[in-house]
């Protein structure tokens, strides 16, 4: 790919990023009725890519929406558990929606606080017998009216049977279900690993309705989540800076590098930047106002 059709590529995502946002806002949603999802679709706006985690965001929306609309008119609720899986690799946007989302569910009451707890292997399972049920259910009781947001799920089944991840997992169903009226709980990890895990527990795919796959951001949008760090900290890639990235980022796709993590990774790489530029100028000694704006491709600590 040459140079010149690696900018018009990143051109013609922006453009088409844009058509569908305005196709979204025309789509006869009166918006000052429903100004709850026009805040939440506000937000997801500014995150790249995710095309289809937002409509279903939307779907969720206008579920509880209408499941309110039934109830008013004596219809029956047509109520169900909002538990979720989230499939995809580290730096997809998991934990970011995760958020969102429980700012929703507080706004539609759906949830009593709305608030967000992160939790891994080691906040779950204990170190002897009765251990684990009890840090379990004290992790459950202080999610409670929020989102417990349990990132590499799949580690719970490590050990196999005789391992305490499964006593976790039991008592983690149990609280889902007691508590199941002011709870959303979201396991989130790679996909493959999310699916052999479900595999292991026929009962876990039930109990979780909602499963939303986050994909691999492509080289345009990783290109456009940087180009949107760096305005963010009002800074701005030169066209040989963001030339550069683009490459690099192609021939790191090309390699599916495991080392590789999405937004994350252009993260560090932009901050690595924002660094190198700051020795840069102390050497140079320039300190104008654009000069201290401008990464530019010496700048970019990156591999070949």
């Amino acid at each position: 790919m040459n140079k010149a059709k690696g900018q018009i590529n990143i051109v013609l995502n922006a453009k088409t990023m844009n058509h569908a946002i305005k196709e979204e806002r025309s789509d006869g949603i009166n918006f000052e009725q429903h100004s709850i999802l026009r805040d939440i679709q506000k937000e997801l706006d500014q995150l790249i890519g995710l095309e289809n985690v937002k409509k279903i965001v939307k779907e969720i929306y206008a579920w509880l929406y209408i499941d309110k609309m039934r109830k008013e008119n004596g219809l029956k609720s047509n109520k169900q558990a909002l538990h979720m899986i989230f499939k995809g690799n580290p730096g997809t946007g998991k934990t970011t929606v995760a958020r969102l989302l429980g700012k929703l569910f507080v706004q539609m009451n759906v949830l009593s606080k709305g608030h967000f707890i992160e939790a891994e292997r080691a906040d779950l399972v204990g170190e002897y017998i009765g251990h684990t049920a009890n840090k379990t259910r004290d992790l459950i009781k202080k999610a409670r009216g929020g989102i417990l947001f349990i990132d590499e799920a799949y580690s719970l089944a490590r050990g196999g049977e005789k391992d305490f991840g499964k006593e976790a997992i039991d008592t983690l169903v149990k609280g889902m279900e007691d508590y199941c009226e002011d709870l959303v709980v979201i396991l989130a990890g790679y996909p493959a690993e999310m699916d052999y895990f479900l595999s292991l527990n026929p009962g876990l795919p039930s109990r979780f309705p909602l499963m939303i796959e986050f994909p691999d951001y492509t080289v345009d949008e990783l290109v456009n989540i940087a180009k949107q760090m760096v305005r963010e900290r009002e800074y701005e890639l030169t066209k040989e800076a963001e030339r550069k990235l683009y490459y690099h980022l192609e021939e790191l796709l090309e390699r599916r590098e495991k080392k590789f993590s999405n937004g994350r990774y252009i993260r560090n790489v932009i901050e690595k930047a924002i660094r190198k530029q700051a020795v840069r100028l102390l050497h140079e000694g320039r300190y104008d106002k654009k000069e201290l704006t401008l990464i530019r491709d010496r700048d970019l600590v990156i591999g070949s």
